[in-house]
């Protein structure tokens, strides 16, 4: 059961994070093989200025063994094998 939480620099559209929830919800049921109301997706605004404290500090930096794609911006992050 993924609950899937997405964080956005504020300023997307309504429709835009729904064209998005649909295709996440599309991509989890293509690879997780679960049904449809098993999945949850919530996406948090995070306004751009705050994105590096909010954000990148404590989710991105702190967390480096949960992520599966790095970003390319921000201070160089330690490789994963």
């Amino acid at each position: 059961m993924p609950h899937i939480v997405v964080k956005l620099g504020a300023g997307r559209t309504e429709p835009e994070k729904y064209r998005l929830t649909e295709r996440i919800t599309q991509a989890a049921l293509n690879v997780l093989h679960c049904e449809d109301a098993e999945i949850s997706v919530a996406i948090e605004d995070v306004p751009r200025e705050e994105w590096m404290a909010k954000v990148y500090a404590p989710e991105i930096q702190a967390k480096q063994s949960t992520l599966y794609k790095k970003p390319g911006y921000g201070p160089k992050l330690s490789d994963k094998e």
